[in-house]
């Protein structure tokens, strides 16, 4: 078994509070999940109107798919144009 996850920093500039934040991140967060069948929320800055850090997690039995579907995620978070992507890390775990 396989475990991914995927920490990713964003910054939202057009952003004035925290309910436009919500928005903003709660569209990012259905889509992923629709379109990747993962589990993602914000895991850090919470407080912050125009900064966030979501967390993504899958499981697999296959590394390769694994990381192949979080550089997807990232790509497609970066791509949607709702938000600057500033950083992202991918970590695997295997377990036997």
């Amino acid at each position: 078994m396989v475990v991914g996850t995927c920490v990713v920093e964003l910054q939202l500039p057009d952003n004035g509070s925290l309910k436009g934040k919500r928005q903003v991140l709660r569209s990012i967060k259905d889509r992923v999940r629709a379109r990747f069948n993962v589990s993602i929320a914000e895991v850090d800055r919470q407080d912050a109107w125009q900064r966030a850090t979501l967390g993504v997690a899958v499981v697999s039995n296959d590394a390769r798919l694994v990381d192949e579907i979080l550089n997807k995620i990232v790509n497609y978070i970066e791509g949607s144009g709702d938000a600057l992507l500033l950083d992202y890390s991918i970590d695997l775990v295997t377990h036997r």
